[in-house]
């Protein structure tokens, strides 16, 4: 192993290697301005006092995945929990924890990756940390966000608003980040098969700012999946759901990979796709805008909100029905 070509504790020591690190890798790729610091405190103007702040771990095994790698993935997952809480991200804040071995040419390849990320996002990274564990107390880089947006007027994001009779859409194909994850960590190669969905969804709800008012809720749905968020949002409500089996979108590669895995691909998590509650009246507009945008290809209706207390349930393929259930223990560990 070259020290050259690897992180080394004292990277993270403070002297002359921290030093080189932080502003020859880490400023020179993520700032247009290579003489551009990096703040241990931002000072941020912001035109509102309605800001909405999230915070984020990522700590995805493998590092690299089919579709994305923990870079972008950082970004992307700040972002979106921004975006779908009805606000403009603008700001994010980067942690490195980084394992001592750790090859600085994947390190590079992440920051450019978050580099272009936050370009096409349009958010500012304005402030951060770096740190070094020894070898065996990190598994090679995790990284921590928050992220800093502006409240959008006319959402009044809320599951009490949820009422009988209003349309659930999910913006794409369900399940793919966490698939495409598993079977990298487990070495399973499947000719064409899933890549991860990680991408922003913030053009999703920039989309519909105008008929806010008629949206009732959003949300990622990360790690649990689908089955997740709407057991959440129905827990100890008059209402439930009732969620159609033929419409869920689901990709080859996708249905493929979760026969094969075993999984459920209601359980499984998307890093790029929003879980929306709507007016019925305006289901069939919001999905034609959806569409039209390249991260809501793939836009469909999955549901409706019925008039069964606290349930999430799917009429199946058959006819039937069933129960959709939380997902039981760590179905699909570190997946973000």
């Amino acid at each position: 192993m070259k020290d050259a070509d690897h992180i080394l504790l004292a990277h993270g020591g403070g002297g002359k290697l921290s030093r080189d690190l932080i502003e020859k890798e880490i400023v020179a790729r993520l700032y247009q301005n290579p003489a551009e610091d990096l703040p241990d405190a931002a000072e941020l103007s912001l035109a509102s006092n309605d800001i909405v702040f999230t915070t984020d771990s990522f700590v995805v095994s493998p590092t690299f995945f089919p579709g994305g790698n923990i870079g972008e993935l950082c970004i992307y997952g700040t972002v979106n929990d921004v975006a779908v809480s009805g606000a403009t991200p603008l700001y994010i804040s980067l942690a490195f924890i980084l394992e001592e071995g750790f090859d600085l040419s994947e390190f590079r390849t992440i920051l450019d990756s978050i580099r272009a990320a936050a370009d096409r996002c349009g958010v500012k990274i304005v402030t951060g940390d770096t740190k070094v564990v020894a070898a065996g107390q990190c598994d090679g880089i995790y990284i921590n966000t928050a992220g800093i947006g502006l409240k959008i007027p006319g959402f009044e994001l809320s599951p009490s608003k949820i009422q009988e009779g209003d349309a659930v859409l999910v913006s794409g194909t369900i399940g793919e980040h966490g698939l495409a994850v598993m079977c990298a960590r487990n070495g399973i190669a499947i000719e064409h098969g899933p890549q991860s969905d990680s991408a922003p969804v913030h053009t999703l709800v920039n989309a519909v700012t105008d008929i806010a008012d008629q949206i009732r809720f959003m949300r990622d749905p990360t790690r649990g999946g689908l089955s997740s968020v709407l057991n959440e949002i129905m827990e100890n409500r008059e209402t439930g759901i009732l969620l159609n089996e033929t419409a869920l979108p689901l990709s080859p590669a996708g249905h493929s990979a979760s026969e094969m895995l075993g999984l459920d691909p209601l359980h499984v998590a998307s890093e790029g796709r929003v879980v929306a509650i709507c007016s019925n009246d305006i289901a069939d507009e919001i999905l034609s805008r959806w569409s039209g945008i390249e991260e809501g290809v793939g836009a469909t209706r999955i549901g409706t909100v019925i008039d069964k207390a606290g349930s999430v349930i799917i009429e199946t393929s058959m006819g039937g029905r069933r129960l959709v259930d939380l997902p039981k223990g760590e179905l699909l560990p570190r997946i973000c």
